[in-house]
């Protein structure tokens, strides 16, 4: 069997004008596993009433931190494709869960190139719903409809692997090198508490109470919230952090509903307020600068801060392209690629 790889990441509107992101953001809000309301309730909400007030406000955003190159995500997850395929002598191809480079398309390259055996890598550490899943559950009914003979397997969450933690905290440390800072925040995307629960394989163990993150379960395979805590406590044990020093927060809420606290947003405000003037931000919830690290958190987040009285508001890039996260991801294509 001829082997090959798809990175895939979330994607990205084709332009920040409007029109594109109404469409991007269509896409995206009616994916089941995104808002996981009834398709009724879903299209009301979405069609009804979000694209037709959020458009435009996120149309600014994106403009804010759109690069000559184009969108921030879609350059940098090519950068990385591009140098993991030199890397490796087998294919790489690269695919967005939504927007015009899809997932069929790549999956056709790479048949193209025949291969007829993908490692699938969600570009997200942790796995969630609306992230990791809805990659997978995708790409098996892209291989149903299109490529029965193409076998599939996915790589799981990574959040916790040993190597994968030593190359983000080398990145943090060197960020901060040279930077004094009283606190790190660890920001990760929210989602709704439902959908920890959903996911909740023993149907008992996810109360979001504080405790069972932190007590052994099997649910912890399929919980978004342990996984980032984890991350957390793996990294400061290795930044060698004091307790009082760093925490957790979640950022980019939707709607009404209970999210995963505390809010990034808030927890930025609280922090200056007790007198924090130096802080760092880190949101290893992301492999790709995107729009919700470029502008949520680098360009709101700092107004927060400052407004606030804060002075020194540091943000840490993700791995983007950096050269050990190039190598960590070659190194794990090759163990696939060799297994067997």
């Amino acid at each position: 069997m001829k082997k090959g790889v798809l990175l895939v990441n979330l994607g990205s509107p084709d332009s920040p004008n409007p029109k594109d992101v109404k469409k991007y953001l269509g896409e995206f809000l009616m994916d089941e596993r995104v808002i996981d309301f009834p398709l009724l309730a879903r299209t009301l909400l979405v069609k009804g009433i979000i694209l037709n007030t959020r458009p435009k406000a996120s149309a600014e955003a994106y403009k804010k931190i759109w690069w000559d190159e184009g969108s921030p995500l879609i350059v940098i997850s090519e950068r990385l494709q591009e140098k993991i395929q030199k890397q490796i002598n087998i294919p790489v191809a690269l695919a967005m869960r939504y927007g015009s480079m899809t997932i069929k398309n790549g999956l056709q390259e790479l048949t193209d190139k025949g291969v007829d055996e993908v490692l699938l890598i969600p570009l997200y550490p942790q796995f969630a719903m609306a992230t990791t899943e809805t990659i997978t559950v995708l790409a098996e009914e892209e291989r149903k409809a299109h490529f029965p003979n193409l076998k599939i397997e996915s790589l799981p969450a990574f959040y916790n692997k040993e190597d994968y933690i030593d190359v983000l905290a080398n990145s943090i440390r060197e960020a901060l090198k040279e930077k004094p800072y009283e606190h790190l925040l660890f920001s990760y995307h929210g989602v709704p508490e439902r959908h920890i629960r959903k996911r909740d394989v023993t149907k008992s163990h996810c109360k979001i109470d504080g405790s069972c993150c932190k007590t052994p379960s099997k649910a912890h395979a399929f919980c978004y919230r342990h996984q980032c805590y984890e991350v957390t406590r793996l990294l400061a044990e290795k930044l060698q952090l004091k307790d009082s020093t760093y925490s957790t927060s979640f950022q980019s809420r939707l709607g009404f509903d209970p999210w995963l606290q505390p809010y990034t947003d808030r927890t930025i405000e609280r922090l200056g307020n007790q007198g924090v003037k130096n802080m760092a931000i880190v949101t290893p919830a992301f492999v790709s600068d995107c729009l919700e690290t470029l502008e949520e958190i680098a360009i709101e987040g700092q107004e927060i801060f400052h407004e606030v009285g804060g002075k020194e508001f540091t943000t840490i890039p993700c791995l983007n392209d950096n050269a050990d996260w190039i190598l960590l991801l070659s190194k794990w294509i090759e163990e696939w690629e060799h297994k067997n």
